[in-house]
């Protein structure tokens, strides 16, 4: 599988990563001797980069990759990420601190390879959003001082919330990455927000984390699902899924996948799915791109799509 070089980090890492969230469900919901198999077959196809958060399942997903991980002992590049309550603003570096030390107890590993601020960032601190300005301020020195005690080696964040403080955040080049909202319904990050469409305009986000020579991981490549053409969920996964920075609605957004599906019957991809995932790896911005997953099958299908490669540019210009 193909690896790309993951900004100032020097990793090379593939550029399909696994998510192990809670949209797919797999590493949360899924049978112990599946969630196994999938890591094992992962790293087969050549993924090496794993990515979850202490959110995820309420830390089920981490607790399942220490068990998988202790057994398995895979050659892997791991990120995992936490979030600050509103009421952890009067103690941010005690509270980043503490969530590094859960989230190794229950990977059961002495460090990280990045570790990321989860909070959607915005101008106004309010609940959950937290202000940039004090993403910058203390959540970073405070992460500064969890890699000189080697428990990460490097740091990111994720880029949702309000696209300025996003833009901010990434101009100020004091994370290594970015998780970056790029996708066949949203293309803003890597390029003009079509005229109509109803999503956040990212601004060109992949553009300017090249410029700051950070890695990109791409989040949402198929908007939560909404790329696979139909509402139907699998069982193991997240059966309500909140559009990010795309339509109002997840139905909204089906239906404008579904405009897609002349692309598929002229076969320029074989499936709905595989059109967007070729989508995002056709941008050379992009470092890995996320799919988190209910199956095997799911997995393999994500593999054998971005093995095809890059959509050709006349696709690119008709989607």
């Amino acid at each position: 599988m193909q690896k790309r070089r993951l900004g100032r980090t020097g990793l090379d890492i593939s550029v399909l990563g696994f998510g192990a969230g809670a949209v797919g469900g797999l590493m949360t919901k899924g049978a112990p001797a599946d969630q196994e198999r999938a890591i094992a077959r992962a790293v087969e196809l050549g993924i090496n980069y794993i990515d979850t958060a202490a959110l995820y399942g309420n830390g089920e997903s981490e607790r399942t990759l220490g068990r998988v991980l202790k057994t398995l002992k895979p050659d892997v590049v791991l990120g995992t990420k936490f979030r600050l309550a509103a009421a952890d603003r009067s103690r941010i570096a005690d509270r980043v601190a503490q969530s590094m030390d859960e989230s190794l107890k229950r990977l059961g590993l002495d460090h990280v390879d990045l570790f990321q601020l989860h909070n959607p960032l915005a101008a106004t601190d309010a609940d959950d959003r937290m202000a940039v300005e004090i993403a910058l301020g203390e959540v970073v020195p405070a992460l500064h001082k969890l890699q000189q005690a080697g428990k990460t080696r490097f740091i990111g964040f994720s880029g949702v919330g309000e696209p300025a403080a996003i833009l901010e955040a990434i101009d100020s080049r004091a994370f290594d990455t970015v998780q970056i909202v790029y996708n066949a319904l949203n293309p803003s990050a890597g390029g003009p927000l079509p005229a109509g469409a109803p999503g956040l305009d990212y601004g060109r986000s992949l553009d300017r984390a090249r410029a700051a020579d950070m890695g990109t991981i791409v989040i949402r490549a198929l908007a939560g699902g909404a790329l696979a053409g139909t509402e139907m969920r699998h069982p193991l996964a997240m059966q309500v899924v909140p559009p990010i920075g795309s339509a109002p609605d997840f139905a909204s957004d089906v239906a404008r996948a579904q405009a897609l599906e002349p692309l598929v019957r002229e076969g320029i991809a074989g499936s709905l799915t595989e059109l967007a995932q070729r989508f995002v790896i056709a941008n050379r911005d992009v470092t890995t791109m996320l799919v988190g997953y209910s199956t095997l099958d799911q997995l393999e299908q994500a593999a054998a799509a971005v093995e095809k490669g890059p959509l050709p540019p006349s696709a690119l210009a008709r989607i």
